[in-house]
């Protein structure tokens, strides 16, 4: 049996009574909580009660603490209002909210340098309990239970600044909120227009990410504006994505519906730096240089790296050694990143690069310019691999394409 109303086994509907019956002092506290409402939770924990109920009594502390029964009326930041990205653009076959969430033209820096963290995860918060109500309203207009919603990724332009930590943090805990508080809401996850870099991208977040919900991921092809229409109909679409869809103007973005984000004026900065946490201290003396080897197994890695320094300016460059076992000078390294001198006393620094070879990596501090003062470096550095199953998916979409001689009439 799924587990849904009308389909539910006798063990299950006397768990469903048993449920409700030990919740009888937080019901009042939950929007609607009827069988439908429950019997997310329970299959969610695969019926088991004592496990189903810790997790609503966690999550009605999380209404409270969010206020969250108000926050359809909250208004974020104008910052985030004009450049974080996302919109409703309509509904699916069954009448499901579809959402869709502009990757590439964010600008998360500009962003996380204008508004608080936590700012830009409330609005995140706010767009789950957003689709909930349009449910609610699918619901009453169609006569019939939806509670469930449709949210199409466009990575178009997803790059290496997208896979800075604080940005990435962001949607790890938007994913990690879903988990914990809107279960069974997720219909499926759409992928469209995934460049290579997005198995790094999925590894970063797919930990966040349920089973059940991982299984809900549809990565589309070349041909996605074609393959949505299984899932929505052209009419639900902007022109922008294959749909027939056009604000009054004719715009064919469907701005009214969706922001598609842009770079963030500095005029919003707050701040000019976030603040980091560095899991390394080290001391480079004068006239010397310091080094930081990672061997990377396969091409397609990420490096990543935050760091500051104390006492001056630092110099950092990245170099693929040539000879393993021993320790290389720069010179006798490739050059993968060009060494220069950063005020990372002043501003840290933060950079990442797509390892093309494997090979052992060397991440050097330079103040060998420096003779007579040494600098205090803190830093910050990761591989970031990506998913193989997804990487395997990618390649298999791109296998498929036809060359351009078999798409020639």
């Amino acid at each position: 049996m799924s587990g849904q109303v009308g389909d539910l086994s006798p063990q299950q509907q006397q768990a469903l009574a048993r449920f409700r019956e030990a919740l009888q002092d937080i019901l009042p506290a939950l929007p609607n909580p009827d069988d439908h409402f429950l019997l997310r939770w329970l299959r969610a924990r695969n019926f088991d009660l004592q496990k189903s109920e810790d997790m609503l009594r966690k999550h009605v502390k999380f209404r409270e603490q969010q206020d969250l029964d108000h926050i359809l009326t909250w208004q974020p930041s104008e910052v985030i209002q004009l450049y974080d990205s996302g919109g409703l653009s309509g509904y699916d076959y069954d009448g499901c909210p579809v959402w869709f969430d502009i990757i590439g033209t964010t600008d998360p820096k500009g962003l996380l340098l204008s508004a608080s963290k936590q700012e830009l995860i409330r609005k995140r918060t706010k767009i789950c309990e957003l689709l909930l109500h349009h449910c609610h309203l699918q619901s009453q207009k169609l006569g019939r239970k939806i509670e469930t919603f449709v949210i199409v990724f466009d990575m178009e332009g997803l790059s290496l600044r997208h896979l800075w930590k604080p940005a990435v943090e962001v949607y790890q805990q938007f994913f990690a909120i879903i988990e914990a508080n809107y279960p069974e809401t997720v219909k499926k996850l759409i992928v469209i227009r995934a460049p290579r870099l997005f198995p790094v991208a999925f590894n970063l977040v797919k930990s966040f990410m349920g089973e059940v919900t991982q299984k809900k991921i549809v990565i589309l092809g070349d041909n996605w504006k074609q393959e949505l229409h299984k899932f929505i109909s052209p009419d639900q679409l902007p022109v922008e994505f294959g749909g027939t869809m056009t604000d009054p103007d004719g715009n064919p973005k469907c701005l009214t519906k969706i922001n598609y984000g842009g770079d963030v004026p500095q005029k919003y900065y707050m701040c000019k730096q976030v603040k980091m946490q560095y899991e390394h201290t080290t001391s480079v003396g004068r006239a010397s240089s310091h080094h930081v080897e990672h061997e990377i197994l396969f091409p397609g890695c990420v490096l990543r790296w935050q760091f500051a320094s104390e006492g001056g300016d630092i110099g950092f460059g990245v170099f693929l050694k040539t000879k393993m076992g021993e320790r290389q000078k720069a010179a006798e390294m490739t050059e993968v990143l060009a060494s220069q001198r950063y005020n990372a006393h002043m501003v840290p620094e933060d950079g990442s690069l797509t390892c093309l070879k494997a090979g052992v990596y060397v991440l050097r501090f330079d103040n060998t310019y420096s003779l007579m003062h040494s600098k205090k470096v803190s830093y910050t550095v990761e591989v970031l691999l990506p998913d193989k199953a997804c990487e395997e998916e990618l390649q298999g979409l791109q296998a498929s394409r036809p060359s351009p001689a078999q798409g020639r009439p």
